[in-house]
């Protein structure tokens, strides 16, 4: 049964993601990915979702332990639905222009290359992000401390937040001068634009959908964001030891499921409630979004509208949170 009032504006469980040259929804049942293929044509696919609301674990329903293994489903998800839209833009003329080096590759590896540099790939970027966001951050602050003035434990640990959001900040907007990541962001801002237009109840068309704003409470840019903050207040109130930035960042990653389930119940409050707390705790993300999502073409908005019409259930209740 719905806990909104019949007269509260209607918001949805349904959320997605911009992929490449395309968008993935993610409704209560059914999950689909439409891109724009090289000819012009948009690919959709649809498939069942393996948890629902009528087959879902107790576990993946209690507060704090849900938003965990949303997240952990949340990366691994969008990171199949990333490589599957990547490939889809490969055409002969990218097969003929490959390397002889690139060709030996895909003669031994086959089908097997493309999983081991997806892998590689993440390995990669988790081990940048380590150093960016974990050990970085935590060197300059111990370094402030005891060069240049002493701190207290919360001090420091500002310090290290507003180094962590300075660094996000920076990558986004950096990221966003990247034609490529560009474009990625215009889907990001259909994907919002398609999804307030669900919720207003007006009729999905590229019309009703251009007029819509393209930022959202529910994003994952507002997430990313509220781990981060949260994350200063975790670490000071459990006394994470700063002698030794490498055992710091074993204890931060022990911390980051219950930063995470914190972030999550925090964002889950805000998509399904507009009052002054939401408002506060969404405002920071909100403006991130002003990096992260652009103004959609009507290409990238019919691409969403696909997506997003292949995963609406047919009783819309089901779909209110």
């Amino acid at each position: 049964m719905s806990k909104q009032s019949p007269n509260e504006k209607f918001k949805a469980k349904t959320g997605g993601q911009a992929v490449i040259e395309g968008v993935m929804m993610k409704g209560v049942k059914k999950e689909a990915m439409a891109c724009r293929l090289p000819n012009g044509e948009i690919d959709l696919e649809v498939w069942d979702l393996k948890y629902t609301a009528d087959n879902m674990p107790f576990y993946r329903k209690v507060p704090f332990l849900r938003g965990i293994f949303g997240f952990a489903d949340s990366l691994i998800d969008g990171y199949k639905c990333l490589s599957k839209s990547a490939d889809k833009q490969m055409t002969d003329d990218d097969e003929e222009e490959m390397t002889k080096f690139e060709k030996w590759l895909t003669e031994k590896l086959g089908d097997k290359l493309m999983p081991i540099v997806s892998g590689v790939s993440m390995v990669l970027g988790l081990g940048i992000a380590v150093v960016l966001f974990m050990i970085f951050p935590a060197f300059i602050s111990k370094l402030i401390d005891k060069h240049i003035i002493a701190l207290s434990p919360f001090a420091k640990n500002c310090i290290e937040g507003v180094l962590k959001i300075s660094i996000f900040l920076a990558y986004t907007k950096l990221t966003s001068l990247m034609s490529d990541i560009a474009t990625t962001y215009r889907y990001h801002g259909a994907e919002h634009k398609s999804i307030a237009c669900y919720e207003s109840g007006e009729e999905l068309t590229v019309e009703n959908v251009r007029k819509q704003v393209r930022f959202h409470p529910r994003c994952g840019t507002s997430f990313i964001f509220l781990v981060l903050f949260i994350s200063i207040f975790v670490f000071t109130v459990v006394g994470v030891p700063w002698d030794n930035i490498f055992i710091r960042m074993v204890f931060k990653l022990a911390l980051l499921p219950v930063i995470v389930g914190i972030a999550y119940e925090l964002i889950r409050l805000a998509g399904r409630h507009d009052n002054i707390i939401t408002r506060i705790i969404s405002a920071p993300g909100l403006w991130i979004q002003r990096i992260t999502t652009s103004e959609p073409n009507d290409s990238q908005i019919e691409c969403a509208i696909a997506a997003l019409k292949a995963v609406i259930p047919e009783d819309g209740e089901e779909d209110r949170w």
